[in-house]
């Protein structure tokens, strides 16, 4: 018979052997070897261990680590634990105990789990984030961004959770309510401190080109930082007030038949006491409220709006009413919370636009005119570059989509109503 596997007895042995020869430790003034870092994504150190999903991933980079070993590479393959965070913190509201011994046993079940797993991490190198050691480098760091004008503290909408008494990530929210406890989550204006991404995303994106990763993340990142070169608008609203919107298809602006924004942004709050049907527009913000900004964005497969009865905006080029809607896939903390919709020459507008029986002006056609899209959008990717000519757009019928672009834009700067500028998502 074939001798039994005892994975007991083997695997302590190796275990063993790893802690006392300090296998996997990292010499880093090593430089006689081509340097390799692994990465894992650090756990929270909460009281039921790991699970099944913290295996799965460190794996991956288990085996990428061992590999580059065996290719003569010196790996650095630490771990540590994201343990300054909202566990920690209920942990303590619930029972009253200070967090710092829960955790300490927390990490050390965690590291026994993990060591025992066979992992091949430098020990020596472990940190938790709430490590007064670890932590002074966070404030450090952050002193230094505030001191530079990118830390900022600034009113925002962000997920709150009246029942943790916190702040809480979109990850960590579930059609609505909290993913630790169930309780339910809103919309809310409070005061954070954020950092101005923006300001670095150009610094990003050619970064990128400089780092060893395949072309598709790095799609996927460029898409995250989201540049984009457009125009920024100011639209007065009948009887005061104004607000802005960024489009990177100005040559589509004489197509506007309705203005959307965000239900939770400052615009709408200040036309509450104009608007015909109050309640009704209260009513939607309130369910807007309870959803995340995935769920208004990304998963959103509905054109759901709310009209804002008696209050139009006027646009800038030619002086006609638009009729101002409020929609959950605008969010107030991304742009300016304000977006124009021209339903002839994008799909989502053509979808909503319908739903709600708003009319269709089309501005773009081919050079023989033959194109009709009274029944559907003509979409941005079918005329930009192809020759396409501008229709129903005043002294502009005729101009060559790109050439538009451009006079549209000189006409709008000269009217002090735009600038061009450089956004990005992130």
């Amino acid at each position: 018979m074939a001798e039994v596997y005892n994975h007991h007895a083997i695997e302590s042995k190796w275990q063993k052997y790893w802690e006392e020869n300090k296998t996997f430790k990292t010499d880093v003034w090593d430089f006689s070897k081509p340097k390799y870092y692994a990465l894992d994504m650090f756990p929270y150190p909460s009281g039921v261990g790991l699970h099944a999903g913290h295996p799965e991933g460190y794996t991956a980079t288990d085996i990428m680590s061992r590999m580059k070993r065996m290719q003569g590479y010196n790996v650095l393959h630490p771990m540590g634990y994201d343990s300054f965070g909202l566990p920690a913190e209920q942990y303590a509201v619930t029972t009253g105990n200070h967090p710092a011994g829960f955790t300490e046993k927390n990490i050390e079940t965690f590291s026994k789990q993990l060591k025992e797993l066979g992992f091949d991490y430098d020990w020596s190198k472990m940190i938790a984030t709430s490590d007064p050691k670890f932590y002074k480098w966070t404030q450090w760091i952050f002193k230094k961004l505030y001191e530079a004008g990118y830390a900022k503290h600034i009113d925002m909408p962000v997920n709150w959770c009246e029942e943790l008494g916190t702040v809480l990530s979109n990850d960590e929210v579930i059609d609505g309510k909290s993913e630790r406890g169930g309780y339910p989550v809103i919309k809310k204006m409070m005061k954070q401190w954020v950092i101005d991404q923006q300001a670095f995303a150009e610094e990003l994106l050619d970064g990128l080109n400089e780092i060893d990763w395949p072309e598709s993340t790095k799609e996927i990142q460029r898409n995250w930082i989201g540049k984009s070169t457009g125009v920024e608008v100011d639209f007065k609203i009948v009887g005061g007030g104004e607000f802005s919107i960024f489009t990177t298809c100005i040559e589509t602006i004489y197509g506007i038949t309705f203005m959307v924004l965000a239900p939770d942004g400052e615009i709408v709050k200040g036309l509450m006491d104009r608007v015909e049907n109050p309640e009704e527009v209260q009513a939607y913000i309130d369910e807007t409220l309870k959803k995340n900004d995935l769920d208004r964005t990304d998963l959103n497969k509905t054109k759901s709006g709310c009209p804002l009865k008696g209050v139009y905006a006027i646009n800038p080029v030619n002086g006609k009413e638009v009729p101002l809607f409020i929609g959950d896939f605008v969010l107030a903390s991304y742009g300016t919370g304000a977006v124009m919709a021209v339903p002839t020459h994008d799909q989502r507008d053509f979808e909503y636009a319908e739903v709600h029986h708003l009319p269709l002006i089309q501005v773009i056609n081919n050079t023989e005119g033959t194109v009709d899209v009274s029944g559907h959008a003509f979409e941005k990717q079918d005329y930009l570059g192809k020759g396409c000519i501008l229709m129903n757009s005043e002294e502009f019928d005729g101009m060559v989509v790109e050439d538009a672009k451009k006079a549209i834009t000189k006409k709008l700067v000269d009217m002090g109503v735009a600038r061009e500028k450089i956004h990005s998502r992130k």
